[in-house]
């Protein structure tokens, strides 16, 4: 979630720590301010803002990450073997070329350094796409790929994935039971202790990682070239990079147990953990939104209903693709996924820009967003916070559109914030 305060410090420290005081002209050098281009910019670009907003109120604006969601998205399809629009296919594998970066490989933000797990993903999807492998980008992918180690040093995630289509053994990914559903809270781990993308996204992928299923992978496409070392020969894979030591052995201790132990756990315990995590995702399956409104909570929700046996036109199942299919961003001459879209905050934080900027001659459109915003307020659920907060009313606002389970202090108080300064600074008071 966007933290204002915090990218402001980070920012101003950055101007202080590479401005040299110098070359800063004096008061008498400056050159004389002109407020009235200061109020033409300014009036620039509030019509530029209104002309986004949607015909009920709201905004929303894209939301791009770095490109392993629309890797992800290519790889989704294929592990189903669903048709997809070779227009729209073509327009994603020419974003991802495009965002491929000068070190041959794509980083997790822009211009940023190279990342393994974004760049296996992107070279697969594009080799998925019908890339050949000798292309000069892929080459130089592969290259950066196997200089950083190869397709074995990716992150947990990024292997789980990999495994699905078997291109690395299930050994390479440590083990996470699903029997985790039946741990009393005093436990050190348990799922109420972890944040709300963790918990959604867990959930689903401990089922699937249970069950071991086969990717359909329709065009027979694997990564094998991306190896430093056959996979089935690798003996250490690389533990998240939070850890340290002592924590690194004795997480990969605890692994080594229950690497053997699994396969002996109770089958009628496994089968009620696999029944608690399906009620689990069904009740927050959240509509044409998806479980927690973030792609990999909805990805791994659908592989495990598909795991578990359900046909394709099962109606769970066809709601999380179309939830899928909502979060593409499809232009001209190409194409991606966001994890997620943002309206709650988009719309909130656009109603203070505009009340900052003229708060009587935008007052019409601030009050369509703000009352946009009311219906939002989830006052009839009490999301998984509630095992903390048992005997605290619902009141907050989410992220998305719906995400009833999970509300946010982040947009919560955005929300807050500008309808408290709406009451103060529109002429007429209206909420």
């Amino acid at each position: 979630m966007p933290d204002g305060i915090g990218v402001f410090q980070k920012t101003w420290a950055m101007i202080v720590r590479d401005t040299r005081f110098s070359d800063i002209a004096t008061i008498d050098e400056a050159p004389e301010p002109r407020l009235s281009d200061l109020d033409q910019s300014i009036a620039q670009a509030t019509r530029a803002l209104l002309a986004e907003q949607r015909p009920d109120g709201h905004f929303v604006f894209e939301l791009e990450a770095d490109v392993s969601i629309s890797a992800e998205y290519i790889l989704f399809k294929h592990y189903f073997g669903d048709e997809l629009d070779a227009a729209l296919e073509a327009k994603i594998g020419h974003y991802l070329r495009r965002e491929q970066a000068a070190h041959g490989g794509w980083p997790l933000f822009k211009d940023g350094a190279f990342n393994v797990s974004s760049s296996v993903k992107a070279y697969f999807a594009l080799k998925v796409i019908g890339d050949a492998p000798d292309a000069p980008h892929m080459a130089r992918a592969r290259e950066a790929i196997l200089a950083h180690g190869g397709a074995a040093m990716t992150n947990v995630f990024t292997r789980a994935l990999l495994a699905l289509f078997g291109e690395v053994p299930w050994r390479g990914i440590p083990v996470m039971p699903i029997e985790i559903m039946h741990l009393p809270r005093w436990f050190p781990f348990h799922l109420t202790k972890v944040s709300y993308w963790a918990r959604t996204v867990l959930v689903p992928l401990m089922v699937v990682n249970s069950l071991k299923p086969k990717a359909r992978n329709p065009r027979g496409i694997n990564i094998g070239e991306l190896f430093v070392e056959p996979p089935e020969l690798v003996r250490h894979w690389p533990a998240g990079p939070h850890q340290t030591f002592p924590w690194t052995a004795i997480f990969g201790a605890i692994d080594k147990v229950l690497q053997r132990a699994e396969p002996y756990f109770p089958k009628s315990l496994r089968k009620s953990a696999v029944d608690k995590a399906v009620a689990f995702v069904d009740e927050r399956l959240n509509g044409e939104e998806g479980l927690g409104a973030i792609y990999p909570a909805m990805a791994y929700s659908a592989m495990m209903y598909d795991a578990l046996g359900f046909p394709a036109d099962e109606p769970r199942l066809v709601q999380v693709k179309k939830a899928i299919d909502r979060l593409l961003v499809v232009k001209a001459d190409e194409a991606y996924c966001q994890p997620c879209v943002s309206p709650v905050w988009d719309t909130a934080l656009a109603c203070h820009a505009l009340i900052e900027a003229d708060a009587e001659k935008t007052a019409a459109p601030v009050r369509a967003g703000l009352d946009w915003l009311v219906p939002l307020q989830v006052l009839d659920v009490a999301g998984d916070w509630a095992a903390q907060k048992p005997n605290t009313r619902p009141g907050g606002w989410a992220f998305q559109y719906a995400n009833a389970y999970y509300p946010d202090l982040d947009d919560t108080s955005v929300v807050v914030l500008v309808m408290d300064r709406a009451r103060d600074r529109l002429p007429v008071q209206t909420h």
